[in-house]
Protein backbone atom coordinates (compact mmCIF):
# COMPACT_ATOMS: atom_id res chain seq x y z
CA UNK A 1 0.00 0.00 0.00
CA UNK A 2 1.08 3.20 -0.76
CA UNK A 3 2.49 5.72 2.01
CA UNK A 4 0.44 9.02 1.47
CA UNK A 5 2.01 10.29 4.53
CA UNK A 6 0.97 11.58 8.32
CA UNK A 7 -3.18 12.22 8.63
CA UNK A 8 -2.76 15.57 9.46
CA UNK A 9 -0.68 16.37 6.44
CA UNK A 10 -3.17 14.55 4.17
CA UNK A 11 -5.80 17.08 5.78
CA UNK A 12 -3.88 20.17 4.88
CA UNK A 13 -3.46 18.92 1.15
CA UNK A 14 -7.13 18.37 1.12
CA UNK A 15 -8.01 21.63 2.72
CA UNK A 16 -5.29 23.23 0.08
CA UNK A 17 -6.83 22.54 -2.80
CA UNK A 18 -10.60 23.13 -1.53
CA UNK A 19 -9.42 27.09 -1.67
CA UNK A 20 -10.71 28.66 -4.61
CA UNK A 21 -8.23 30.58 -6.95
CA UNK A 22 -10.61 33.87 -5.93
CA UNK A 23 -10.34 33.07 -2.53
CA UNK A 24 -6.23 33.27 -3.23
CA UNK A 25 -6.21 36.37 -4.94
CA UNK A 26 -8.35 38.07 -1.88
CA UNK A 27 -5.84 36.23 1.13
CA UNK A 28 -2.91 37.62 -1.48
CA UNK A 29 -4.25 41.59 -1.42
CA UNK A 30 -4.89 40.90 2.00
CA UNK A 31 -1.45 39.54 3.34
CA UNK A 32 0.24 42.68 1.35
CA UNK A 33 -2.41 44.92 3.21
CA UNK A 34 -1.32 43.49 6.53
CA UNK A 35 2.68 43.64 5.83
CA UNK A 36 2.52 47.18 4.62
CA UNK A 37 1.02 48.14 8.22
CA UNK A 38 3.53 46.64 9.84
CA UNK A 39 6.26 47.88 7.08
CA UNK A 40 4.68 51.78 7.53
CA UNK A 41 4.47 51.56 11.31
CA UNK A 42 8.11 50.83 11.63
CA UNK A 43 10.34 53.64 12.68
CA UNK A 44 12.45 53.69 9.75
CA UNK A 45 9.53 54.70 7.46
CA UNK A 46 8.53 57.81 9.46
CA UNK A 47 9.87 60.87 10.18
CA UNK A 48 11.64 61.54 13.08
CA UNK A 49 9.29 62.68 15.68
CA UNK A 50 6.59 61.20 13.97
CA UNK A 51 4.30 58.30 15.17
CA UNK A 52 1.44 56.47 13.10
CA UNK A 53 -1.49 54.50 14.57
CA UNK A 54 -2.14 51.08 14.06
CA UNK A 55 -5.91 52.24 12.41
CA UNK A 56 -3.76 54.85 10.29
CA UNK A 57 -1.47 52.68 9.07
CA UNK A 58 -3.73 50.13 8.26
CA UNK A 59 -5.70 52.53 6.54
CA UNK A 60 -2.15 53.79 4.66
CA UNK A 61 -1.44 50.67 3.46
CA UNK A 62 -4.91 49.60 2.35
CA UNK A 63 -5.23 53.34 0.40
CA UNK A 64 -1.82 52.07 -1.37
CA UNK A 65 -2.82 48.56 -2.38
CA UNK A 66 -6.28 49.99 -3.32
CA UNK A 67 -4.76 52.61 -5.07
CA UNK A 68 -7.45 54.72 -3.67
CA UNK A 69 -5.19 58.09 -2.03
CA UNK A 70 -7.34 58.51 0.47
CA UNK A 71 -5.13 59.42 3.78
CA UNK A 72 -5.61 60.45 7.63
CA UNK A 73 -1.95 61.71 7.24
CA UNK A 74 0.52 63.98 5.46
CA UNK A 75 2.22 61.40 3.47
CA UNK A 76 5.37 64.48 3.31
CA UNK A 77 5.00 64.94 6.84
CA UNK A 78 4.93 61.73 7.68
CA UNK A 79 6.54 58.97 5.98
CA UNK A 80 10.55 59.15 5.28
CA UNK A 81 12.44 58.48 2.08
CA UNK A 82 12.02 54.21 2.96
CA UNK A 83 8.58 55.07 3.60
CA UNK A 84 7.47 56.62 0.43
CA UNK A 85 9.67 53.62 -1.43
CA UNK A 86 7.33 51.40 0.56
CA UNK A 87 4.06 53.38 -0.36
CA UNK A 88 5.51 53.55 -4.01
CA UNK A 89 5.84 49.60 -3.87
CA UNK A 90 2.59 49.18 -2.67
CA UNK A 91 1.00 51.03 -5.16
CA UNK A 92 3.09 49.27 -7.78
CA UNK A 93 1.76 46.01 -7.00
CA UNK A 94 -1.61 47.21 -6.02
CA UNK A 95 -1.96 48.84 -9.51
CA UNK A 96 -1.09 46.20 -11.72
CA UNK A 97 -2.42 43.33 -9.61
CA UNK A 98 -0.12 40.19 -7.53
CA UNK A 99 -0.97 38.05 -10.45
CA UNK A 100 1.38 40.08 -12.59
CA UNK A 101 4.34 40.17 -10.79
CA UNK A 102 3.77 36.59 -9.62
CA UNK A 103 3.86 35.27 -13.24
CA UNK A 104 7.19 37.74 -14.24
CA UNK A 105 8.95 35.74 -11.52
CA UNK A 106 7.46 32.73 -12.79
CA UNK A 107 8.94 33.64 -16.56
CA UNK A 108 12.08 34.65 -15.06
CA UNK A 109 12.86 31.50 -13.05
CA UNK A 110 11.63 29.40 -16.22
CA UNK A 111 8.73 27.88 -14.40
CA UNK A 112 5.96 26.65 -16.59
CA UNK A 113 2.04 28.47 -15.52
CA UNK A 114 -0.19 25.82 -14.40
CA UNK A 115 -3.67 25.51 -15.23
CA UNK A 116 -4.31 26.91 -11.09
CA UNK A 117 -2.21 29.91 -11.91
CA UNK A 118 -3.90 30.41 -14.98
CA UNK A 119 -7.34 30.63 -12.86
CA UNK A 120 -6.03 32.57 -10.70
CA UNK A 121 -4.35 35.63 -13.23
CA UNK A 122 -8.36 35.28 -14.90
CA UNK A 123 -9.81 35.67 -11.00
CA UNK A 124 -7.32 38.78 -11.02
CA UNK A 125 -7.74 40.39 -13.93
CA UNK A 126 -11.93 39.74 -13.94
CA UNK A 127 -11.71 37.86 -17.30
CA UNK A 128 -13.51 35.05 -18.78
CA UNK A 129 -11.31 33.06 -20.84
CA UNK A 130 -8.40 31.56 -19.82
CA UNK A 131 -6.55 32.03 -23.59
CA UNK A 132 -3.50 34.35 -23.32
CA UNK A 133 -3.41 34.91 -19.52
CA UNK A 134 0.66 34.66 -19.71
CA UNK A 135 0.70 36.80 -22.57
CA UNK A 136 -1.34 39.50 -20.66
CA UNK A 137 0.38 39.82 -18.15
CA UNK A 138 3.80 40.06 -19.14
CA UNK A 139 2.04 43.04 -21.23
CA UNK A 140 0.81 44.52 -18.59
CA UNK A 141 4.25 44.76 -16.57
CA UNK A 142 5.58 46.22 -19.94
CA UNK A 143 3.06 48.97 -20.28
CA UNK A 144 3.08 49.76 -16.78
CA UNK A 145 7.08 49.42 -16.75
CA UNK A 146 7.23 51.97 -20.16
CA UNK A 147 4.68 54.33 -19.06
CA UNK A 148 5.95 55.12 -15.89
CA UNK A 149 9.74 55.35 -16.97
CA UNK A 150 8.15 57.86 -19.66
CA UNK A 151 6.17 59.60 -16.92
CA UNK A 152 8.91 59.85 -14.75
CA UNK A 153 11.52 60.95 -17.10
CA UNK A 154 9.21 64.48 -18.25
CA UNK A 155 8.00 64.87 -15.25
CA UNK A 156 11.62 64.94 -13.83
CA UNK A 157 13.28 67.16 -16.27
CA UNK A 158 10.17 69.77 -15.95
CA UNK A 159 10.37 69.40 -12.20
CA UNK A 160 13.92 70.25 -12.22
CA UNK A 161 14.08 72.97 -15.49
CA UNK A 162 10.79 74.68 -15.01
CA UNK A 163 9.99 74.52 -11.05
CA UNK A 164 13.48 74.97 -10.09
CA UNK A 165 13.80 71.97 -7.72
CA UNK A 166 17.25 70.14 -7.07
CA UNK A 167 17.43 67.19 -9.41
CA UNK A 168 17.49 64.65 -6.57
CA UNK A 169 14.59 65.77 -5.26
CA UNK A 170 12.82 66.49 -8.93
CA UNK A 171 13.97 63.08 -9.65
CA UNK A 172 11.98 61.45 -6.56
CA UNK A 173 8.91 63.72 -7.50
CA UNK A 174 9.18 62.78 -10.63
CA UNK A 175 9.49 58.96 -10.39
CA UNK A 176 6.31 58.77 -7.23
CA UNK A 177 4.01 60.82 -8.70
CA UNK A 178 4.44 58.83 -12.00
CA UNK A 179 3.66 55.45 -10.16
CA UNK A 180 0.78 57.06 -8.38
CA UNK A 181 -0.44 58.45 -11.88
CA UNK A 182 -0.34 55.61 -13.95
CA UNK A 183 -1.76 52.92 -10.66
CA UNK A 184 -4.44 55.64 -10.63
CA UNK A 185 -3.87 55.96 -6.76
CA UNK A 186 -3.50 59.60 -6.72
CA UNK A 187 -1.24 59.82 -3.93
CA UNK A 188 1.02 63.15 -3.43
CA UNK A 189 3.92 64.31 -2.16
CA UNK A 190 2.85 68.13 -2.35
CA UNK A 191 0.17 68.20 0.42
CA UNK A 192 -2.52 69.61 -1.32
CA UNK A 193 -2.79 67.12 -4.52
CA UNK A 194 -1.77 69.41 -7.83
CA UNK A 195 -3.35 72.22 -6.65
CA UNK A 196 0.13 74.07 -7.19
CA UNK A 197 0.23 73.36 -11.35
CA UNK A 198 -3.34 74.93 -12.08
CA UNK A 199 -2.06 76.90 -14.79
CA UNK A 200 0.79 73.84 -15.31
CA UNK A 201 -0.39 72.33 -18.29
CA UNK A 202 2.70 70.27 -18.56
CA UNK A 203 2.38 68.38 -15.57
CA UNK A 204 -0.98 68.02 -15.66
CA UNK A 205 -0.73 66.90 -19.78
CA UNK A 206 1.85 64.21 -18.33
CA UNK A 207 -0.16 63.04 -15.25
CA UNK A 208 -3.87 63.43 -17.60
CA UNK A 209 -1.97 60.76 -20.14
CA UNK A 210 -1.00 58.27 -17.71
CA UNK A 211 -4.39 58.65 -15.84
CA UNK A 212 -5.79 57.62 -18.92
CA UNK A 213 -3.27 54.60 -20.05
CA UNK A 214 -4.05 53.62 -16.32
CA UNK A 215 -7.77 53.91 -16.57
CA UNK A 216 -9.04 52.58 -19.83
CA UNK A 217 -8.29 49.19 -19.18
CA UNK A 218 -5.19 46.72 -20.12
CA UNK A 219 -6.86 44.35 -22.61
CA UNK A 220 -7.72 47.66 -24.67
CA UNK A 221 -4.70 48.99 -24.70
CA UNK A 222 -3.19 45.11 -26.19
CA UNK A 223 -5.95 45.34 -28.75
CA UNK A 224 -5.06 48.81 -29.55
CA UNK A 225 -1.21 47.82 -29.95
CA UNK A 226 -2.44 44.95 -31.82
CA UNK A 227 -4.39 46.77 -34.24
CA UNK A 228 -1.09 49.09 -34.90
CA UNK A 229 1.01 46.25 -35.54
CA UNK A 230 -1.76 44.66 -38.06
CA UNK A 231 -2.37 47.80 -40.12
CA UNK A 232 1.70 48.50 -40.01
CA UNK A 233 2.07 44.91 -41.37
CA UNK A 234 -1.19 45.50 -43.57
CA UNK A 235 -3.42 42.72 -42.37
CA UNK A 236 -7.12 43.17 -41.60
CA UNK A 237 -7.57 43.35 -37.44
CA UNK A 238 -11.29 43.52 -35.69
CA UNK A 239 -11.43 45.21 -32.66
CA UNK A 240 -13.05 43.13 -29.49
CA UNK A 241 -16.53 44.14 -28.30
CA UNK A 242 -15.00 44.71 -25.49
CA UNK A 243 -12.92 47.55 -26.66
CA UNK A 244 -15.40 49.26 -28.32
CA UNK A 245 -17.99 49.16 -25.78
CA UNK A 246 -15.09 50.39 -22.98
CA UNK A 247 -13.83 53.38 -25.42
CA UNK A 248 -17.49 54.49 -26.37
CA UNK A 249 -18.40 54.33 -22.41
CA UNK A 250 -14.96 56.05 -21.13
CA UNK A 251 -15.43 58.49 -23.73
CA UNK A 252 -19.38 59.51 -23.09
CA UNK A 253 -18.74 59.37 -19.43
CA UNK A 254 -15.64 61.71 -19.76
CA UNK A 255 -17.77 64.18 -22.30
CA UNK A 256 -20.38 64.05 -19.45
CA UNK A 257 -18.45 65.04 -16.43
CA UNK A 258 -16.74 67.85 -18.82
CA UNK A 259 -19.61 69.41 -19.62
CA UNK A 260 -21.49 69.42 -15.86
CA UNK A 261 -18.33 70.97 -14.46
CA UNK A 262 -18.09 73.53 -16.79
CA UNK A 263 -22.46 74.18 -16.77
CA UNK A 264 -22.42 74.01 -13.45
CA UNK A 265 -18.58 75.90 -12.24
CA UNK A 266 -18.44 78.57 -14.81
CA UNK A 267 -21.24 81.03 -12.98
CA UNK A 268 -19.75 79.96 -9.30
CA UNK A 269 -16.72 78.13 -8.54
CA UNK A 270 -15.21 79.19 -12.14
CA UNK A 271 -16.11 82.72 -12.17
CA UNK A 272 -12.92 84.92 -12.09
CA UNK A 273 -10.57 81.62 -13.50
CA UNK A 274 -9.14 82.84 -17.26
CA UNK A 275 -10.95 80.53 -20.15
CA UNK A 276 -8.43 78.18 -20.97
CA UNK A 277 -8.12 77.26 -16.89
CA UNK A 278 -11.76 76.74 -16.93
CA UNK A 279 -11.20 74.07 -19.22
CA UNK A 280 -8.29 72.48 -17.98
CA UNK A 281 -10.13 72.08 -14.76
CA UNK A 282 -13.32 70.97 -16.09
CA UNK A 283 -11.41 68.29 -18.26
CA UNK A 284 -8.92 67.10 -15.57
CA UNK A 285 -11.54 66.84 -13.02
CA UNK A 286 -13.78 64.99 -14.95
CA UNK A 287 -10.89 62.54 -15.90
CA UNK A 288 -9.63 62.03 -12.39
CA UNK A 289 -12.63 61.93 -10.91
CA UNK A 290 -13.61 58.12 -11.84
CA UNK A 291 -9.91 56.92 -11.26
CA UNK A 292 -7.30 59.07 -9.61
CA UNK A 293 -8.54 61.66 -7.29
CA UNK A 294 -5.53 64.36 -8.04
CA UNK A 295 -7.54 67.59 -7.97
CA UNK A 296 -6.09 71.29 -9.51
CA UNK A 297 -8.68 72.73 -7.58
CA UNK A 298 -10.36 72.28 -3.82
CA UNK A 299 -13.39 70.03 -4.99
CA UNK A 300 -15.32 71.28 -1.66
CA UNK A 301 -16.00 74.78 -3.67
CA UNK A 302 -18.22 72.86 -6.53
CA UNK A 303 -21.37 73.23 -6.34
CA UNK A 304 -24.22 70.63 -4.52
CA UNK A 305 -24.80 69.22 -8.24
CA UNK A 306 -21.01 68.92 -9.39
CA UNK A 307 -20.65 66.97 -6.52
CA UNK A 308 -23.42 64.38 -6.48
CA UNK A 309 -22.37 64.25 -10.23
CA UNK A 310 -18.81 63.08 -9.62
CA UNK A 311 -20.48 60.70 -6.78
CA UNK A 312 -21.92 58.80 -10.01
CA UNK A 313 -18.76 58.92 -11.73
CA UNK A 314 -16.72 57.50 -8.71
CA UNK A 315 -19.79 54.69 -8.31
CA UNK A 316 -18.76 53.75 -11.77
CA UNK A 317 -15.00 53.67 -11.61
CA UNK A 318 -12.84 52.58 -14.07
CA UNK A 319 -12.92 49.95 -16.64
CA UNK A 320 -12.63 46.21 -16.13
CA UNK A 321 -8.98 45.16 -16.03
CA UNK A 322 -7.62 48.75 -15.04
CA UNK A 323 -6.31 50.64 -11.96
CA UNK A 324 -9.30 51.41 -10.49
CA UNK A 325 -12.41 50.33 -8.90
CA UNK A 326 -16.07 50.72 -8.77
CA UNK A 327 -18.81 48.93 -10.70
CA UNK A 328 -16.57 49.60 -13.91
CA UNK A 329 -17.69 51.39 -17.03
CA UNK A 330 -18.96 48.21 -19.13
CA UNK A 331 -21.30 47.57 -16.02
CA UNK A 332 -23.05 50.76 -16.99
CA UNK A 333 -22.82 50.39 -20.48
CA UNK A 334 -25.17 46.68 -20.08
CA UNK A 335 -27.41 48.07 -17.92
CA UNK A 336 -28.32 50.96 -20.38
CA UNK A 337 -27.92 49.18 -23.27
CA UNK A 338 -30.26 46.54 -21.67
CA UNK A 339 -32.71 49.11 -20.83
CA UNK A 340 -33.25 50.90 -24.13
CA UNK A 341 -33.75 47.20 -25.41
CA UNK A 342 -36.36 46.85 -23.02
CA UNK A 343 -38.16 49.95 -23.83
CA UNK A 344 -37.67 49.07 -27.70
CA UNK A 345 -39.21 45.68 -27.13
CA UNK A 346 -36.12 43.54 -27.44
CA UNK A 347 -36.04 40.24 -25.55
CA UNK A 348 -31.81 40.46 -26.35
CA UNK A 349 -29.00 43.17 -26.27
CA UNK A 350 -27.51 43.74 -29.32
CA UNK A 351 -24.93 45.93 -29.73
CA UNK A 352 -22.06 46.25 -32.70
CA UNK A 353 -23.61 43.64 -34.42
CA UNK A 354 -23.24 40.90 -31.34
CA UNK A 355 -25.54 39.98 -28.72
CA UNK A 356 -24.49 39.62 -25.37
CA UNK A 357 -24.43 36.62 -23.21
CA UNK A 358 -27.54 36.54 -20.75
CA UNK A 359 -25.03 35.51 -18.26
CA UNK A 360 -23.23 38.92 -18.37
CA UNK A 361 -25.80 40.81 -18.23
CA UNK A 362 -27.64 38.90 -15.00
CA UNK A 363 -23.96 39.73 -13.78
CA UNK A 364 -24.21 43.45 -14.56
CA UNK A 365 -27.79 43.73 -12.73
CA UNK A 366 -25.63 41.76 -9.56
CA UNK A 367 -22.75 43.96 -9.37
CA UNK A 368 -25.18 47.11 -9.92
CA UNK A 369 -27.59 46.17 -6.84
CA UNK A 370 -24.09 44.78 -4.71
CA UNK A 371 -22.69 47.73 -5.21
CA UNK A 372 -25.69 50.45 -4.37
CA UNK A 373 -26.33 48.11 -1.36
CA UNK A 374 -22.35 48.61 0.03
CA UNK A 375 -22.63 52.43 -1.12
CA UNK A 376 -26.17 52.77 1.02
CA UNK A 377 -25.21 50.63 3.80
CA UNK A 378 -22.10 52.40 4.45
CA UNK A 379 -23.51 55.39 4.33
CA UNK A 380 -26.28 55.22 6.90
CA UNK A 381 -23.81 53.80 9.26
CA UNK A 382 -21.12 56.72 9.05
CA UNK A 383 -24.23 59.24 9.27
CA UNK A 384 -25.26 57.03 12.30
CA UNK A 385 -21.51 57.09 14.37
CA UNK A 386 -20.00 60.69 12.22
CA UNK A 387 -21.02 64.49 12.66
CA UNK A 388 -20.98 64.98 8.89
CA UNK A 389 -23.38 66.35 6.35
CA UNK A 390 -25.08 63.64 3.79
CA UNK A 391 -23.21 64.85 0.84
CA UNK A 392 -19.32 64.89 2.71
CA UNK A 393 -20.42 61.01 3.83
CA UNK A 394 -21.37 60.12 0.21
CA UNK A 395 -18.75 61.56 -1.74
CA UNK A 396 -16.58 59.93 0.99
CA UNK A 397 -18.16 56.69 0.37
CA UNK A 398 -18.38 57.02 -3.19
CA UNK A 399 -14.47 57.69 -3.09
CA UNK A 400 -13.35 54.73 -1.39
CA UNK A 401 -15.93 52.48 -3.24
CA UNK A 402 -14.40 53.79 -6.50
CA UNK A 403 -10.76 53.40 -5.07
CA UNK A 404 -10.85 57.19 -6.24
CA UNK A 405 -9.20 58.94 -3.74
CA UNK A 406 -11.03 62.08 -4.12
CA UNK A 407 -12.55 63.94 -0.52
CA UNK A 408 -14.52 67.04 0.95
CA UNK A 409 -11.83 67.37 3.82
CA UNK A 410 -13.48 64.44 6.34
CA UNK A 411 -11.03 61.23 5.95
CA UNK A 412 -8.57 62.47 8.86
CA UNK A 413 -11.53 63.54 11.14
CA UNK A 414 -13.06 60.08 10.90
CA UNK A 415 -13.53 57.63 14.35
CA UNK A 416 -11.64 54.35 14.12
CA UNK A 417 -14.75 52.92 13.29
CA UNK A 418 -15.52 55.17 10.50
CA UNK A 419 -12.13 54.75 9.08
CA UNK A 420 -12.32 50.75 9.18
CA UNK A 421 -15.45 51.46 6.96
CA UNK A 422 -13.75 53.23 4.61
CA UNK A 423 -10.92 50.86 4.90
CA UNK A 424 -13.27 48.18 3.99
CA UNK A 425 -14.20 49.95 1.23
CA UNK A 426 -11.56 50.54 -0.17
CA UNK A 427 -10.56 46.71 -0.07
CA UNK A 428 -13.63 45.53 -1.99
CA UNK A 429 -13.33 48.21 -4.79
CA UNK A 430 -10.07 46.75 -5.46
CA UNK A 431 -10.54 43.22 -5.77
CA UNK A 432 -14.30 43.63 -7.32
CA UNK A 433 -17.53 42.66 -6.66
CA UNK A 434 -17.66 40.07 -8.91
CA UNK A 435 -14.61 38.54 -6.31
CA UNK A 436 -16.32 39.40 -3.47
CA UNK A 437 -19.52 37.36 -4.40
CA UNK A 438 -17.69 34.21 -5.81
CA UNK A 439 -15.27 33.94 -2.18
CA UNK A 440 -19.03 33.15 -0.75
CA UNK A 441 -20.49 31.20 -4.21
CA UNK A 442 -21.05 27.22 -3.20
CA UNK A 443 -19.91 24.06 -5.35
CA UNK A 444 -22.82 24.61 -7.97
CA UNK A 445 -24.66 21.18 -8.13
CA UNK A 446 -26.98 19.49 -10.99
CA UNK A 447 -30.54 20.12 -10.50
CA UNK A 448 -32.66 17.08 -10.95
CA UNK A 449 -36.12 18.96 -11.31
CA UNK A 450 -37.56 22.23 -11.55
CA UNK A 451 -40.86 23.99 -10.34
CA UNK A 452 -43.61 25.05 -11.88
CA UNK A 453 -43.33 28.93 -13.07
CA UNK A 454 -45.75 31.83 -12.02
CA UNK A 455 -45.44 35.31 -13.18
CA UNK A 456 -44.95 38.08 -10.11
CA UNK A 457 -46.33 41.16 -10.47
CA UNK A 458 -42.97 43.56 -10.61
CA UNK A 459 -42.65 47.55 -11.11
CA UNK A 460 -46.26 48.44 -11.43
Amino acid sequence: MENKGPLFLQDIKRKRLKITPVQVIVLGYLAFAVLGTILLSLPFSLRPGTRLDFIDALFTATSAISVTGLTVVSTQETFSLAGKMILAFLLQFGGIGIMTLGTLVFVLRGNQVSLRERLMIRADQNQTTLQGMVMLMLFIFKIAIAFEILGSLFLTLHFWHSCQMPFLNALGMGVFHSISAFTNAGFDLFGNSLQGFGQDYVVQGVISLLLLAGAIGFPVILDVYSGIIAWRRQKKFKFSLFTKITTVTFAVLLAAGFVTVLLAEIPTSLAGVPWHQKISVAFFQSLTTRNSGFSTIDVSVFQGATLLFFCFLMFIGTSPSACGGGIRTTTLAVLVLSVLGALRGQTRVKVFRRELFQEDIMRAFIVFFVGVMLVFGAVIVLLAIEPFLLTEVLFEVCSAFGTTGLSLGITGKLSPPGKAIIIFLMFIGRIGIVSLLLLFQRRRSAEGYHFVKEHIIVGQ
